[in-house]
């Protein structure tokens, strides 16, 4: 029933177990790879292609329509899980930034200095360094379902716990914990559009995509600020994050208002007092009914485990079984390759640092914007919370540009490069835009917020769009790996800056401290050519790489 089908016939964009094996042309014909050669989920060595033609028992897809394989499925359902996991990501990303607009009530309940208050913030992006290392791995191991609800699950519950917490100590534990569960959705959200989409379609899908991370953090102080400012208790926020993908995604209860809306009451309704629990049931129940598994080698297994038992035939096995590293060596693979390329791949190292950078100047606005606009222009929380607004504005300018003149142009180039893969290279094009324009934003930051915030929301997109999908088409079956360190590296960043402007501008007023923003943006101004310096020779620096197949 399986062997039919071509190994070839899966996407470019199936991050590394559904790849294309690519075979080193300068390696001997004799020599069977190093013994101690990492290997990417999926990925097999020549000997192991040769043994698989023509082996009846190894279950593959039924040909290139076969309804089993996830980027068969409806395009509305696509579409679909799609949005399900944007959702999802909306959630994590908005749970990160939130405690923004009630870092009053937690200095004044608690007794806390101002960077105290912001381990709200840091200690959940820090869980992002630790959540892609297990949730990505895991999902490669085991399906993307199972990971995702429990990961989701225990998310929602730590949520409810930061609700409860006794003390500091227990909310700072709990926002931790949720922060690495965040990571969950946030990891494997992203897996799920490259299992489901091809990439002539992949890019139009990360494309919107891209706005649930981006919307997240821009909304998340807005809508606390507001619930501050109305007298609502810092607890009721995370009550809020517990239950934020059911009340934006699913029919409210019959006897459930809105619960944006009670930031103008005083919260007594009982029937608001029973909302979270029974919503985020409502949502895990959705999840469970809605999301199948995507991950292929996870289906195949599946399809194997029912021959055998339909059959009687134990021969039955799908790539995936064949795999019997012992448990070192896979903990190996899975936590140390991620490291392994960022040390040994400068083209890596240079992009990772510079989307970290940007991305850790985002999050330094979440810990600069209440001091600046509070203080100086004495805005209350939930004014100085719509400052974020333009951000997303920007984002979604970004996104409009990228779908309306970068993706036809890309889907020219699949039809031309055919039946080879489009260079990663001509990714970068639109990051060639973009690069200029996001270092021109802390220079005017103070003096012009909506703008300035709405011209960086507008690079920031269009710089990680095509940064992201640069290191996939690059690294291809260990493009997992790849974005896994990237996004360990980056939230590093996220949670060490706004600790950093906490500090300066606590020090300094906001006017010097705006000035000191400004300054580090014209410090970045020497790693504005990277995104042309790989542009122009970036298939040379991939033909020395290990871990880049061209």
């Amino acid at each position: 029933m399986s062997s039919s089908s071509n190994r070839n016939s899966h996407s470019e964009g199936d991050v590394e177990s559904a790849a294309p094996t690519i075979v080193d042309d300068n390696r001997s014909k004799n020599d069977p790879g190093d013994v101690g050669e990492v290997v990417a989920p999926g990925e097999e060595t020549p000997q192991e292609i040769k043994d698989e033609k023509g082996d009846p028992y190894l279950v593959k897809w039924d040909g290139p329509d076969d309804p089993g394989n996830p980027k068969n499925w409806s395009r509305a359902f696509r579409w679909y899980l799609t949005a399900l996991g944007g959702v999802a990501v909306l959630n994590a990303t908005f749970a990160s930034s939130a405690p923004s607009g009630i870092e009053g009530q937690l200095i004044k309940e608690f007794h806390l200095s101002t960077i105290v208050a912001i381990l709200t913030i840091s200690l959940f992006v820090v869980g992002y360094c630790v959540g892609p290392l297990l949730w990505g791995p895991l999902s490669e191991n085991y399906g993307r379902r199972p990971v995702f609800l429990i990961g989701f699950v225990v998310y929602t519950a730590f949520q409810l716990g930061g609700a409860l917490a006794p003390n500091l100590a227990s909310v700072l534990v709990f926002r931790f914990l949720g922060g690495t569960f965040a990571a969950c959705p946030l990891t494997n959200s992203g897996a799920i559009i490259a299992d489901i989409w091809d990439a002539d379609t992949r890019g139009k899908a990360l494309a919107i995509f891209t706005l649930a991370p981006f919307a997240g953090p821009a909304l998340g102080p807005t809508v606390a600020g507001y619930m501050s400012v109305a007298g609502v208790s810092w607890r009721w926020l995370f009550g809020v994050l517990a239950i934020f993908v059911s009340s934006s995604s699913l029919p409210h209860p019959p006897c459930t208002p809105n619960p944006l809306h009670s930031i103008n009451m005083k919260i007594h309704n009982p029937c608001i007092h029973a909302f979270p629990s029974a919503s985020a049931g409502v949502c895990t129940i959705v999840l469970a009914l809605t999301l199948p598994e995507t991950y292929a080698p996870i289906i195949l297994k599946k399809r194997a485990e029912k021959l055998r038992k339909s059959t009687g035939d134990e021969r039955f096995y799908s790539a995936i079984e064949r795999e019997n590293l012992h448990w070192a060596k896979r903990l190996e693979n899975i936590m140390g390759r991620p490291f392994i390329m960022f040390f040994q791949e400068p083209m890596l190292f240079t992009v990772t640092i510079y989307m970290s950078f940007i991305y850790g100047c985002v999050y330094l606005l979440f810990a600069a914007y209440p001091i600046v606009f509070t203080q100086g222009h004495h805005l209350n929380a939930g004014a100085s919370g719509l400052m974020f607004l333009p951000l997303f504005g920007g984002g979604i300018a970004g996104v409009v540009v990228y779908l309306v003149f970068y993706n036809p142009r890309y889907t020219k180039l699949i039809s031309k490069f055919a039946p080879k893969p489009v260079p990663p290279e001509y990714r970068l094009d639109m990051a060639l835009m973009a690069a200029p324009l996001w270092t021109s934003y802390p220079s005017i930051s103070y003096f012009a917020p909506a703008f300035s915030g709405a011209l960086s929301g507008f690079s920031i997109v269009l710089l990680f769009l095509s940064l992201f999908n640069y290191i996939i088409d690059a690294y291809l079956m260990y493009a997992a790996s790849a974005l896994a360190i990237s996004t360990v590296v980056r939230s590093a960043f996220g949670a060490g800056f706004p600790l950093f402007a906490t500090s300066m501008y606590e020090k300094l007023n906001p006017r010097i401290a705006s000035t000191v923003l400004a300054l580090t943006a014209l410090m970045e101004t020497p790693v504005i050519p990277i995104p042309f310096i790989l542009k122009k020779y970036g298939q040379v620096v991939r033909r020395k790489s290990k871990y880049s197949p061209s």
